[in-house]
């Protein structure tokens, strides 16, 4: 006999498969949201009087909350604790690291963080107004999503927030040897003993620290010639230079094979060289999810790097199709994301008065990562101001040259600034260091309310002698600034 529809809709039409009858049933919403991240914050109290249907293919609350910036981080806090343990004696203070019970830091960071995907699921499981999707879906025409559940579902408006993955090379035996991703390798059952990390941007900078400081032996292979190569060219140098007193750093070279030897994996590397490891993280970047959706049907048109094309409202080149987060970004960062979301979600309670419309912030995108040391940056780059020539002046400044610099015997940590000549306005600003996440954000600030390098470091107080005042000292270092 055909089976029932999905509770309160009534099966329309059945489709028999080998695993048996399926409803295929045809709904009509006023909004439909692709992704359970950023995209699931759209819907407040304001749209309690509008039918909604929430899709997730896979975990409910999306990358950040579960496989990305929340749970690194958590790793990251007990690594930092690690790092700083086995280099208190250069202080003259006796400390050590002498290991981690890694699966109690483990189930604590997930004992946390699963919790609020399945509880924020139920909870929207129960709102009235809200039918969640749990399946993969993709275009089949204007504003209309087929799932593989075989249900049809047409929309008034769609918001595509369907996120990005993990870039996975083609390596001869990748396959054959249970290689991880960021989605997979903070579950490992045991801390492993070697670790080979492929990739050199922010989720190898990361790992390599956290399994590193908890007594990995890390090699990080690395196509480029620096890690972070993203980065302004001074700060990745010095990055890539710290990096290779910890870590074995192989640069300017791709693994071409790997091979499972006993319990472990064996690795050839372009350069003749081998690695031996035990677990093998893949860290070659992430990719949109756009290629899954057929967005041509709906008439939604990607880049040359596969990511949705936007305009500053968020809307697609379809009507009434919008985008957020990873898929529609290049930043591919949770805060782009949210703040993109604030952007749909206001524009979506005002489509009745464009003129209302809100649009998105592009300039002065902060990022970080968080390693060790620290990266932290926001707008230009010193090679992008000349590869675009554009007029600049540069400012540099050491940690050691600053009070809380002397206490902490940091003799490789600055900052780094570009301005425009004459005005002062900042146009990039990079750190290296401890905290340079927090010591970044004066500088975005003065870049997102057009503040010269002059009124903010002489418009306030900086409180003496915190760590801050690399900020002060670098804002000062530029010519013209110290008048």
């Amino acid at each position: 006999m055909p089976g029932p529809g999905p509770p309160g809709r009534p099966c329309a039409v059945i489709r028999t498969t080998s695993s048996g009858h399926h409803c295929l049933v045809t709904t009509h919403v006023d909004l439909a949201i692709i992704g359970t991240g950023s995209g699931n914050a759209i819907v407040d109290e304001r749209f309690a009087d509008r039918k909604v249907a929430l899709v997730e293919q896979g975990t409910f609350g999306g990358t950040c909350l579960n496989v990305g910036c929340i749970p690194t981080k958590m790793f990251v806090y007990p690594a930092d604790l690690a790092f700083s343990a086995a280099h208190g004696p250069r202080l003259g203070v006796e400390t050590r690291y002498d290991g981690v019970h890694w699966a109690e830091v483990r189930d604590r960071i997930f004992g946390r963080i699963d919790p609020i995907s399945s509880n924020g699921r139920e909870w929207r499981l129960e709102n009235p107004n809200v039918t969640l999707v749990e399946s993969h879906v993709r275009f089949v025409g204007e504003r209309t999503l087929q799932a593989d559940t075989g249900e049809t579902i047409t929309a008034d408006q769609v918001v595509v927030a369907a996120g990005s993955r993990p870039v996975v090379p083609d390596v001869e035996g990748l396959a054959d040897v249970d290689f991880h991703t960021s989605d997979t390798v903070m579950r490992l059952p045991d801390l492993p003993r070697r670790l080979l990390i492929l990739g050199g941007g922010y989720v190898a900078a990361e790992f390599a620290h956290v399994f590193g400081s908890l007594g990995s032996e890390v090699t990080i292979v690395n196509r480029s010639a620096t890690l972070l190569r993203g980065h302004d060219h001074d700060v990745a140098r010095r990055f890539t230079d710290l990096a290779g007193q910890k870590w074995d750093v192989r640069l300017q070279a791709v693994v071409d094979k790997l091979e499972r030897r006993d319990a472990g994996v064996h690795a050839l590397l372009s350069d003749g060289t081998v690695v031996d490891a035990d677990v093998v993280l893949v860290a070659t970047g992430r990719t949109p999810n756009a290629d899954r959706l057929d967005l041509p049907r709906a008439g939604v048109e990607v880049d040359d790097d596969g990511v949705i094309v936007v305009d500053e409202f968020q809307r697609t080149t379809a009507e009434g199709v919008w985008a957020l987060g990873d898929i529609a970004d290049h930043h591919q960062l949770k805060h782009v994301a949210n703040h993109e979301a604030r952007v749909v979600q206001h524009n979506l309670l005002h489509l009745d008065d464009p003129s209302a419309w809100e649009r998105t912030m592009r300039d002065a995108v902060p990022s970080a990562v968080f390693s060790s040391p620290q990266v932290a940056a926001v707008g230009l780059t010193e090679q992008d101001a000349r590869e675009r020539d554009i007029p600049h002046v540069l400012a540099h400044q050491g940690y050691a040259d600053t009070a809380y610099g002397w206490a902490m015997e940091d003799t490789t940590s600055f900052a780094k600034l570009l301005a425009e000549p004459g005005t002062g306005r900042i146009l990039g600003a990079h750190i290296i260091g401890p905290q340079a996440s927090n010591l970044l954000q004066p500088l975005v600030q003065a870049m997102s309310f057009g503040q010269t390098a002059h009124e903010v470091a002489r418009g306030q107080y900086w409180i003496h002698p915190a760590l801050m005042e690399v900020v002060e000292n670098l804002l000062l270092a530029l010519p013209g600034e110290r008048a």
